[in-house]
């Protein structure tokens, strides 16, 4: 084995890309806690500072992706891809990586790139049933890929797969649902359902919920926390009521996922799996707004798994008014779908891909 093994980490964009690719590094950090870590991303994405907050160096990659709605914005794309490039190069060099490992994102492409070609080893996770062009790319060169949906497989070379689960936050397990409805000031005995649609917030999900959240509360025992999202808190929070509170954002999902019997989201891939490895029932609503509508392909894997109801952005409000009071009635279904989410679950994700990310470097678990 070497004795510090040093990978190079390239994801961001968007917390899907950033946080697991920072679960992995913990992980690795865990095993081999003289390893020698970087990341690579871009100054005005979450990366930025994400990464130095978990304790890790990142290094600047100037790139983009393609404005598909604004094809001017598309002139100085072929600078920066070529800039990004060198740079990659450079960093790849520099760093002396002897693996890198992509998570998704723009900067994944030229990174990997780099490091194949120079003869490193790359891997690649996926986080979405669908998935994205940068790793479709990537995977046909890389040692391995990380899959969180089997729905991935056919995007990749055969035998090239590994389904290994998307790394979650280690907090989000550590609590219980007695402690965090304490915490929450909430009755042992409420039914609470948690409304969230990113950190953003979504606009058709905020619209309906409130249109029809004092139909929801006519059951006295119902609790909602709904998390607005930074663009619509300011619109939403007079809607704020006893049993109803309304939240800019969550910064305890650990206690909000532990408190509630219900959830209504997104189907973002990092949501999809933290409802999983919380054993928390759900109702998806994709977002009609992304990528070659992978969200929807995550929110039909879910429902064949059984944890989690598929409901089309058209069929909100029918979900909000009858599917919602009729879940939050029947603790049977609820607890069948959290059977089946904690069977579906990856919850060792992040420690299972690190370990195999350092068996290409030589590494070996000792026994």
């Amino acid at each position: 084995m070497k004795r510090t093994p040093r990978v190079l980490f390239a994801g961001g964009g968007t917390g899907g890309h950033v946080y697991p690719a920072i679960a992995i590094a913990q992980a690795i950090r865990s095993l081999v806690p003289t390893s020698a870590i970087a990341f690579a991303g871009t100054r005005d994405h979450l990366e930025w500072r994400a990464v130095p907050e978990a304790g890790f160096e990142i290094h600047p990659i100037t790139i983009s992706g393609f404005h598909r709605k604004q094809p001017l914005r598309n002139v100085s794309l072929p600078l920066k891809l070529a800039t990004g490039l060198w740079q990659s190069y450079q960093l790849v060099n520099h760093f002396d990586a002897d693996v890198a490992v992509g998570t998704g994102g723009y900067v994944s492409g030229p990174v990997l790139w780099a490091a194949g070609m120079r003869g490193r080893p790359i891997v690649a996770q996926e986080q979405n049933a669908y998935a994205g062009v940068t790793n479709r790319i990537l995977g046909r060169r890389a040692a391995q890929v990380h899959i969180a949906f089997k729905e991935a497989e056919s995007w990749f070379p055969e035998g090239r797969c590994r389904f290994s689960g998307n790394p979650v936050r280690r907090e989000l397990t550590a609590t219980t649902r007695e402690a965090s409805r304490k915490a929450l000031k909430l009755p042992r005995n409420a039914k609470v359902l948690f409304v969230f649609g990113g950190s953003l917030g979504s606009q058709s999900i905020n619209e309906a919920m409130a249109q029809v959240a004092d139909r929801i509360l006519s059951d006295p025992d119902v609790h909602i926390i709904w998390q607005t999202g930074a663009l619509y808190y300011n619109r939403m929070r007079k809607k704020e009521r006893a049993r109803l509170r309304v939240l800019q954002y969550v910064d305890r999902m650990d206690l909000a996922y532990a408190a509630c019997d219900l959830v209504l989201a997104r189907a973002g891939a990092l949501t999809c799996s933290e409802l999983l490895c919380t054993s928390t029932p759900a109702i998806l609503v994709p977002s009609a707004h992304v990528a070659e509508d992978h969200q929807t392909k995550n929110a039909r894997s879910m429902e064949r798994t059984g944890a989690a109801i598929y409901m089309p952005e058209e069929e909100l409000l029918n979900a909000l008014v009858t599917r919602v009071p009729e879940l939050l009635a029947n603790p049977e279904q609820r607890s069948r779908m959290a059977a089946e989410a904690q069977k579906a679950a990856k919850p060792e994700a992040a420690m299972t891909i690190a370990k195999d990310i350092l068996a290409l470097v030589g590494w070996e678990e000792e026994k």
